[in-house]
């Protein structure tokens, strides 16, 4: 009779509530979120509420919103460790392809209200401004990120080569960075880049200091006889 008290108790026992991050609907209202900005400019751009400069605007906008898609991608998994929160997961996919989405944006308009998409003067364009083949540079690594985030892709490619395959991530976000420093050179603005610089250095700075202490920890391990 004892023993089965306490099973007893333990089954009244108030359970934890479920974390809001794994209820079914989180993915639909993330995804909604991620689409207000794409759905803010887009009314801008018909109502004619983007400025003097709507082109300007609109190039910059898409390219802003890209990489702070790129760093809430990038602090999906410090956040899941440090907030114990492992739900998170879930949503690194949705996040990184809507950065590939923004980045999209971002050279559509270019492409358009720059370039008035004439493919020469683009092929021409982008060689000859540093600022402009760094970005498009970081747009081409996304593009097999963007592939292979399915899961047949990871079954495909296998796990070890698609997490070497994801790792174009971090070049991706050292390149974005670079091509945001020199757009802003040129008007000797600085404040904003030094924030994402510094978030990118936090998040980046994490992952190298967790995998050098695995490297440190493995050492450590003494080798079977």
């Amino acid at each position: 009779m004892s023993a089965v008290l306490p099973a007893t108790a333990a089954a009244r026992a108030p359970r934890r509530p479920a974390s809001p991050l794994l209820h079914p609907a989180a993915k639909s209202v993330l995804f909604a979120a991620s689409l207000l900005p794409f759905a803010w400019l887009l009314y801008g751009a018909i109502a004619n509420t983007l400025g003097a400069n709507p082109a300007e605007a609109l190039i910059r906008a898409t390219g802003d919103w890209t990489l702070r898609f790129l760093c809430l991608t990038l602090a999906i998994t410090p956040l899941r460790q440090w907030l114990a929160q492992p739900g998170l997961a879930r949503f690194r996919r949705m996040v990184g392809l809507f950065t590939f989405f923004y980045g999209v944006l971002h050279f559509l308009s270019y492409s358009w209200l720059d370039m008035g998409f004439d493919p020469a003067a683009i092929a021409l364009d982008i060689p000859k401004r540093p600022f402009a083949l760094v970005g498009f540079t970081a747009l081409l690594l996304m593009v097999p990120l963007a592939a292979t985030s399915f899961n047949r892709a990871i079954k495909a490619l296998g796990a070890a080569r698609w997490q070497m395959l994801h790792r174009l991530v971090y070049a991706t976000a050292l390149l974005a960075i670079l091509h945001f420093f020199w757009m802003r050179a040129a008007k000797n603005n600085f404040a904003e880049v030094a924030v994402y610089a510094g978030v990118l250095a936090v998040l980046l700075g994490w992952r190298l200091l967790r995998r050098l202490r695995r490297q440190a920890e493995s050492r450590l391990v003494p080798s079977p006889s």
